[in-house]
């Protein structure tokens, strides 16, 4: 007879010819062919979704440099060849722009080190120590959360007017640490906890103090979970209007926001390079920030290694 014999190893049969026939290494091909083929469409997807996310940022910049006729020219111009430094240099040479930088500047670093202190406090009373009303504490956390802000304005005001701390950096700051503080104790908390209480037991067993064994162990495990809180407090504080709008009513005390949204005017025609250059600066130092500490997250997460 001649028919199929029998097989002689896995994936190979043997016709009647005697030729042997594999079917592993088309099987193999179509399987490296297909992830390669989803990897290239998603990574297409990943790049028209990025550019649709950097585009208003290039248009910012872009229209920074043009002069208002050209901004205004049914054609858009996508390179701003030709353009002008001007509309930068008035942004520069503006008085209240560096009072209101000053102002920003004093209000985020009062906020950033209010939050972060009380936020870190906080945490690690939650997560490394258990007393009465603890509970109670984590869920007035949440339901503070949910609290829509616009809900609080009257009563805030209320009382920083009486206070005395309307129109005051010191205000603000106070407004904006209380807004992003729910946020930031349960950001740390998770940080907190995520690192075992065994590592201080063992600093302790090798002889040193409970607070010792906390900074020179726990702290730095920490740092990723500092930075990134502070991170959320920078942008909060640097970019936030409504909250400044009604606490800042002085136009001499306005923050780098409402100092922008002073430049469109509601009379006459807006120079749109003017506020695209002043909104690009603005931006200047969100991104220097976080230039600055982007090495310090990824270096915090090894710095408080345990050897063994």
């Amino acid at each position: 007879m001649s028919t199929l014999s029998a097989t002689t190893a896995p994936g190979r049969t043997r016709r009647a010819d005697g030729a042997v026939k594999s079917r592993a290494p088309r099987e193999a091909s179509t399987g490296r062919t297909q992830p390669r083929t989803s990897r290239t469409i998603w990574s297409v997807v990943a790049v028209l979704v990025s550019l649709a996310w950097v585009f208003p940022i290039y248009w910012m910049i872009n229209s920074a440099f043009l002069p208002l006729d050209k901004i205004e020219n049914p054609t858009p111009t996508f390179l701003p060849f030709g353009g002008t430094f001007s509309n930068v240099r008035r942004v520069l040479d503006d008085d209240s722009f560096w009072a209101a930088m000053r102002i920003s500047v004093t209000v985020v670093v009062m906020v950033l080190v209010a939050a972060l202190l009380f936020a870190f406090v906080a945490a690690l009373a939650i997560s490394r120590f258990r007393f009465r009303g603890r509970k109670a504490f984590i869920l007035t956390i949440l339901i503070v959360q949910m609290i829509p802000a616009e809900g609080l304005f009257i009563s805030q005001y209320k009382v920083l007017d009486g206070w005395g701390l309307v129109n005051r950096s010191a205000g603000l700051a106070l407004v904006y640490t209380a807004a992003i503080l729910p946020f930031t104790i349960w950001m740390l908390r998770g940080f907190v906890a995520g690192v075992p209480i065994e590592l201080e037991e063992a600093g302790m067993v090798d002889g040193l103090s409970r607070v010792g064994a906390f900074f020179r162990i726990t702290f730095p495990l920490l740092a990723p979970g500092l930075v990134a809180a502070g991170v959320f407090g920078f942008l909060q504080a640097w970019n936030e209007y409504t909250l400044a709008l009604v606490v800042m009513t002085d136009p001499s005390q306005r923050t780098l926001p409402l100092w922008l949204q002073g430049l469109v005017e509601t009379n006459k025609a807006t120079d749109w390079g003017v506020v695209m250059a002043g909104a690009a600066v603005i931006a200047v130092p969100v991104i220097v920030f976080f230039l600055f500490v982007q090495g310090r997250m990824t270096s915090g997460l090894v710095s408080g290694a345990v050897k063994g």
